[in-house]
C-alpha cells in the first residue's frame, strides 16, 4: 500500500493582552486555553519517532506567554516557561513564521509587511533559539501573489496557501493541483506553494475519528502516481474539539494518537511529515498562480475577505490605517534624511510604529464592528506620536515637515 504523508498545521493565536484580560473576566476560558496548548507536547512525547506537527503561534501570543508576570499569574494551571522550552522539540514541532500582529496581510498596507514578519522572526528566535524557519503560515491564509519577494528576502522556503484559490499554469491532475507542492513566481523570484486542503481542515477543526479520516485519505489519493503531501491546516485553540478537557472528546487524545498507534503497529500507510523534509525528498512539481483569498470561516468563503471587511466601519477603519501608515513611513524618511540619530524623534517612531502594527491585527476587524473601536483607539495614539514626531521634524528641518491625508484622532 502507497504511503500517504500528511502535513498538521496548526495556528495558535491570541489577541494582544485577551489572555490577561481573560483572566478578569472567564479565568476557566483561559485554562482551557492554555490545556490546549499544554496537551500537545504532553500527548505527543512518547511519539518523537512518528508525531510531526507544524506550529504557527502569533507574536501577540508568544509575548503573552513569555512574559514573567503572565507565567506568575498561571504557574497553578500551565508552567508556560516548560511549555515553550517543550515547543523547542524539533524531532516533533515545526515552528512557522508569521506576522507579528496576525494581519491580514493583502488588507494592511504592503510598507508595513516586512516589520509584521521580521518583529516575528526576532522574538520567535529568542523564544525559540534558532535563526531560521523554513516556512510562513499567512494569517488567516490570507494571501497575495505580491507577498512572494517578502517572504523570500525573509528566508521563507514555502508559503501554505487554500487548495481554493490555486490555479495550474502547467498542466496537472486534481490530485496532483492539491497534494504536490508548486512554485509560484510574482516580480522575479519564486517560492514554494503548499496546498491546505479545505475540505479536510474543516473536518480537522469540527471533529472527527481515525477511521473517517483514514478512509478519506485513501479515497483522495487513489490515482496519484506521485507521493501525495496531504496539508490539513486549522486553529489549533479554538472550538470545543481543541479545548475539550475530556481525552475521549479531543483533538490530541482521541484523533491524533489513535493515528499514531495505527501507524506504530504497522496498520496504517499514512505518514505524519515535516513539509521541510517532504520538500527535500521529493521536491516541488509544476507552476501555479495563486488567487487572492483568505481561508473560510464560519460564515464566509474567504475569497473576499468579506469577514474583515464587511462593514462599513470595518472598511473606513482599514483606510485609516492605510492613511496613517503613509504619514509613518513618510515622517521616517524625512527622519532619517534630518535627524537619525535624534532620540525624542526616534521614541516617538517607535511607539507609533509598534501601535500602528497593533491597529493592523485581523482580531479588531474579524468580528464584525465589536472590535474596530480598538483599531481605532490604537490609531489615536499613533496620530499623538506623529504629531509630536511631526513637530521636531518641523523644529530640526526649519521648515513644515509633509502632512500626508491622515484622519484626525476618532473616539472608539
Amino acid at each position: 500500500m502507497n504511503e500517504i504523508y500528511h502535513a498538521l498545521v496548526l495556528n495558535l493565536h491570541q489577541p494582544p493582552s485577551n489572555l490577561d484580560d481573560l483572566l478578569e473576566t472567564n479565568a476557566w476560558e483561559v485554562k482551557e486555553i492554555l490545556f490546549a496548548y499544554d496537551r500537545m507536547p504532553r500527548t505527543l512525547w512518547g511519539y518523537e519517532d512518528l508525531a510531526r506537527v507544524h506550529l504557527s503561534m502569533s507574536g501577540t501570543l508568544l509575548e503573552t506567554l513569555s512574559s514573567p508576570e503572565f507565567q506568575r499569574r498561571v504557574y497553578g494551571t500551565v508552567d508556560c516557561g516548560t511549555l515553550l522550552w517543550a515547543l523547542q522539540n524539533q524531532k516533533i514541532f515545526e515552528i512557522l513564521g508569521t506576522g507579528y500582529y496576525h494581519p491580514v496581510l493583502p488588507l494592511i498596507p504592503e510598507a508595513d509587511w516586512d516589520e509584521q514578519i521580521a518583529r516575528w522572526q526576532a522574538l520567535a528566535g529568542h523564544v525559540f533559539w534558532r535563526g531560521h524557519f523554513a516556512g510562513f503560515w499567512p494569517p488567516e491564509m490570507g494571501f497575495c501573489m505580491e507577498m512572494i519577494p517578502h517572504l523570500k528576502r525573509a528566508g521563507y522556503r514555502y508559503v501554505l496557501v487554500d487548495s481554493e484559490y490555486v490555479d495550474p499554469v502547467d498542466s496537472m491532475s486534481w490530485q496532483e493541483t492539491r497534494y504536490r507542492p508548486h512554485i509560484a513566481e510574482y516580480d522575479g523570484e519564486d517560492i514554494v506553494i503548499v496546498v491546505r486542503d479545505r475540505d479536510l481542515s474543516n473536518a480537522q477543526l469540527s471533529g472527527m475519528d481515525y477511521g473517517w479520516f483514514y478512509h478519506e485519505l485513501h479515497e483522495r489519493t487513489k490515482w496519484c502516481d506521485f507521493p501525495p503531501l496531504v496539508t490539513t491546516a486549522t486553529d489549533g485553540d479554538n472550538g470545543g474539539w481543541f479545548r475539550n478537557v475530556n481525552p475521549k472528546a479531543n483533538f490530541w487524545t482521541y484523533f491524533y494518537r489513535e493515528a499514531l498507534e495505527q501507524i506504530r503497529q504497522g496498520y496504517s500507510s499514512l505518514r505524519p511529515m515535516f513539509i521541510t523534509e517532504y520538500l527535500d525528498r521529493f521536491g516541488a512539481h509544476g507552476r501555479v498562480t495563486v488567487r487572492r483569498g483568505a481561508w473560510n470561516t464560519d460564515e464566509h468563503h474567504g475569497w473576499d475577505f468579506h469577514q474583515w471587511q464587511g462593514s462599513q466601519s470595518q472598511r473606513d477603519a482599514m483606510t485609516r490605517v492605510h492613511a496613517v501608515s503613509r504619514q509613518l513611513h513618510d515622517l521616517e524618511r524625512q527622519a532619517a534624511r534630518l535627524a537619525p540619530q535624534h532620540p525624542e524623534l526616534g521614541h516617538h517612531l517607535a511607539e507609533a510604529r509598534w501601535r500602528l502594527l497593533r491597529a493592523e491585527t485581523s482580531c479588531h476587524f474579524y468580528w464584525g464592528e465589536a472590535w474596530v473601536h480598538r483599531a481605532h483607539g490604537d490609531l489615536d495614539r499613533v496620530a499623538e506620536h506623529l504629531g509630536d514626531a511631526e513637530a521636531t521634524v518641523t523644529a530640526v528641518g526649519g521648515g513644515a515637515a509633509s502632512n500626508p491625508d491622515v484622519d484626525a484622532p476618532v473616539g472608539g
